[in-house]
């Protein structure tokens, strides 16, 4: 009875064993010893929330092929829309892309306080009671006595029409008339022939005629002019300070310009 139990249980052995043997010969390693590549696109390690309770567990390396540690190709793009803008743009050849044009600054119609009468010390050589006209500096003075000199600011004459000299005053007048010259007609078509006194004269309330010339001190009514190079040659002041100038020189007064 033993003997027939072992017969049965080494024959179960026997055959188990043979089919165990055919399954691990059927077995197969596909691996060829060679990379294919396919590890460089495994996703990076992720924490999840469970990680804050083993924070300092050590974490796997990352591998970074050569090839992908370039810079991303968006970071070397333009802009967004600007290929489309540079399309747009209508463009010749040779030519600069069209820009706004600079304006033109306004011209300030504010009178510079710079220029209002004042009263200066003098140390030149002429006498009390000469006018000396600086062309440079745009002033007027009038020469007293005691080294002193009442000062104005007058607008001169523009580039092409400065002028140096000395002539005398002979012909004072109230509201003069104006008559453009044929030269300056010819010059600006829209003037005059004549224009009678006025607000709106450009001679202004007082004038002091300069010798034969054509010259003269007068009046303005555009006095934010003064100080600056605008005349035809003429030396123009505020009304209000030609008028002051009008009351203190006569008829004789020397008038030197520089």
């Amino acid at each position: 009875m033993r003997s027939a139990l072992q017969s049965v249980v080494l024959v179960g052995l026997a055959v188990f064993g043979l089919s165990v043997l055919p399954a691990k010969a059927q077995f197969y390693d596909g691996s060829d010893g060679y990379d294919d590549g396919y590890g460089r696109y495994e996703r990076p390690y992720r924490y999840d929330r469970y990680d804050r309770y083993d924070r300092y567990r050590p974490r796997p390396p990352v591998m970074v092929e050569p090839e992908y540690g370039q810079p991303a190709w968006w970071m070397e793009r333009p802009p967004y829309g600007a290929e489309r803008r540079a399309r747009r743009a209508p463009q010749q050849a040779g030519l600069m892309p069209r820009t706004s044009a600079p304006k033109a600054p306004k011209a300030s119609r504010q009178f510079n306080p710079a220029f209002l009468p004042a009263v200066v010390d003098y140390h030149g050589r002429e006498k009390p009671g000469t006018i000396v006209i600086d062309t440079e500096t745009r002033y007027l003075y009038l020469v007293e006595a005691n080294g002193t000199a009442r000062r104005y600011g007058v607008g001169v004459g523009k580039p092409g029409f400065e002028w140096a000299g000395v002539h005398t005053i002979t012909r004072k007048a109230e509201w003069p008339s104006w008559t453009p010259p044929a030269e300056m007609r010819a010059r600006r078509p829209g003037l005059p022939v004549r224009m009678e006194g006025g607000l709106d004269n450009p001679l202004g309330s007082r004038a002091l005629y300069l010798g034969s010339s054509l010259y003269r001190i007068h009046g303005s009514n555009e006095p934010w002019s003064i100080g600056h190079a605008v005349s035809s040659g003429c030396i123009r002041m505020r009304n209000q300070d030609v008028e002051d100038l009008y009351e203190r020189v006569g008829i004789g007064t020397r008038v030197v310009v520089r």
